[in-house]
């Protein structure tokens, strides 16, 4: 079966690189699949764990937004951050995802006693917190 080359690099350092199956991301449009051959194209990626499909199995990264560029042969992904699951300290993605649960909470509850909550940053916070916890969560299955 062929393979399609993904490279994710965020501001820091080249995350993950590998020939894979399959990749599996949130776009602006949706979500998408990339095989081996996609078409070329660009799409912005937003907060997700990413899926990465090998042969033997399925790898999660955590981004937080960005790019991706698909060529023919492979698949960048300029991300903001990008997590492996081993980075990710599992205590820290839980209290930010607790954190943006509540500010969203008392934002709808109580807008006028919360005017300094910026809802669209606090959703932002709320997906990242969601895509490390699931990248997280896929090591212990």
């Amino acid at each position: 079966m062929p393979t399609i080359k993904l490279e994710v690099i965020s501001p820091d350092a080249v995350v993950y690189q590998a020939d894979i199956d399959m990749l599996v991301v949130r776009s602006q449009s949706g979500e998408l699949g990339i095989l081996p051959h996609h078409m070329p194209m660009i799409a912005g990626v937003l907060p997700c764990a990413m899926r990465v499909k090998l042969t033997d199995r399925e790898e999660l990264i955590a981004v937080a937004g960005g790019f991706m560029e698909v060529q023919r042969d492979k698949i960048t992904v300029l991300a903001s951050c990008a997590e492996l699951p081993i980075q990710i300290d599992e205590l820290r993605a839980q209290k930010a995802y607790d954190r943006a649960k509540e500010r969203i909470h008392n934002f709808h509850v109580a807008p006028m006693q919360h005017p300094d909550i910026d809802i669209e940053r606090a959703e932002l916070a709320l997906q990242r917190a969601i895509a490390r916890l699931k990248a997280v969560h896929s090591m212990k299955r």
